[in-house]
């Protein structure tokens, strides 16, 4: 089996399917990139047994053969090549040669049949999604989701398709996020749970593509195909927890204000605040907010008004500094809004601006005890 193929599209590649393989595999194939020729078209996979990723390069070659070359090996190579065509020609001794224009680097390969195989879907249910969308749903969710294996349903993204649109969410108990989208609608009703890893490599590499994408999904199993890759990837087991009951729906008191400057006072506050409960506190009286921060053990304290738009009762509640930062940070709004009903409630944080059509965020951030 031979074939040639540009040096920097070949990385390219294989640099978006290098993030598939794990730092330590149980089966040593996984060290593996399975290249899988015929003709024309060489499909380069990457697997962890969870999640498996192909993309399909167009080469000059009239041949056919599968072979599986060591991941860290070609990619460490590759990454030092300037632009220009490599040759690969599988030898009779168990090796791979690579030839370049100044040179030639054999590696040894293992057999293609070795890699597990990726997973058919059985009669799966299709929905069609742009790039772009899918990669902002990911990106405004995915720092809520949890990271407690005990609770493993937490650790993912929830993907909730229907006729009326489709909705992402995501919490850790601490906070939750749900992102739904309007515009786009399913053809039947669909519930289930993305795990982190493959959702990452999706938003890295969908960021720039608002290209359609395609989403079969079952009971265990989701497939994307895009362009001219395709992502399977099993899914999480288990009943997402009902977040909706979680959502306070009456909330008198509504605070408004400018997202920037917000943000930078409670970064700033919360320097002082203690180092393991990260508590800050927001004093909210007329149109003032206050916000106030205070380490005891190392008499650090801060404090900050800020003008804003509020109606409803003076309060005070506590927050979670690093929680408020995250979500503030995910937000693209010049103003936010925040609903609160009583300090032992949970607050909703949503953007008043800078939404598309059909879009919706909706943060839900549990307040912390204050010691007054």
């Amino acid at each position: 089996m031979k074939f040639i193929v540009s040096s920097t599209y070949l990385l390219k590649q294989l640099q978006v399917l290098g993030g598939v393989i794990n730092n330590s595999n149980t089966l040593p194939i996984l060290d593996n990139f399975l290249f899988e020729l015929k003709e024309s078209k060489l499909t380069v996979s990457a697997s962890d047994l969870e999640t498996t990723m192909s993309s399909t390069l167009d080469v000059e070659s009239d041949q056919d053969g599968s072979i599986a070359l060591p991941a860290r090996l070609l990619l460490d190579t590759l990454k030092t090549f300037p632009e220009q065509p490599l040759t690969f020609v599988v030898e009779d001794n168990n090796t791979v040669e690579i030839s370049s224009n100044h040179g030639k680097y054999a590696l040894a390969y293992a057999d293609g049949n070795e890699f597990p195989k990726a997973i058919e879907l059985d009669n799966p249910s299709t929905t069609t999604i742009a790039g772009d969308i899918l990669a902002t749903a990911i990106s405004k969710t995915i720092f809520a989701a949890g990271n407690d294996d005990l609770r493993p349903v937490m650790s993912g993204v929830f993907f909730q398709f229907s006729t009326e649109g489709l909705t992402f969410v995501a919490t850790d108990a601490h906070k939750l996020v749900k992102y739904t989208r309007e515009d786009i609608k399913a053809d039947q009703v669909a519930e289930f749970i993305m795990p982190k890893k493959p959702l990452n490599l999706l938003k890295g590499i969908l960021a720039t593509n608002d290209d359609a994408l395609t989403i079969e999904y079952n009971d265990s199993n989701a497939k994307f195909t895009f362009e001219n890759s395709v992502l399977v990837c099993r899914l999480i087991d288990g009943k997402y927890p009902n977040y909706e009951a979680v959502i306070p729906k009456e909330n008198p008191n509504m605070l408004t204000i400018d997202r920037t400057q917000f943000l930078n006072s409670v970064r700033r506050v919360s320097i002082f605040s203690n180092k393991t409960t990260h508590q800050i506190r927001l004093k909210i009286a007329g149109s003032e907010l206050n916000i106030s921060a205070e380490d005891i053990d190392y008499s650090n304290k801060a404090e900050e008004r800020l003008t804003c738009d509020y109606q409803g009762d003076d309060m005070q509640i506590g927050f979670n500094s690093r929680f408020l930062t995250e979500m503030l940070n995910n937000l693209n709004a010049d103003q936010v809004q925040l609903e609160m009903s009583l300090p032992n409630r949970a607050g909703i944080l949503t953007p008043v601006d800078g939404l598309d059509e059909g879009e919706q965020v909706t943060m839900l951030v549990m307040p912390v005890m204050l010691n007054n």
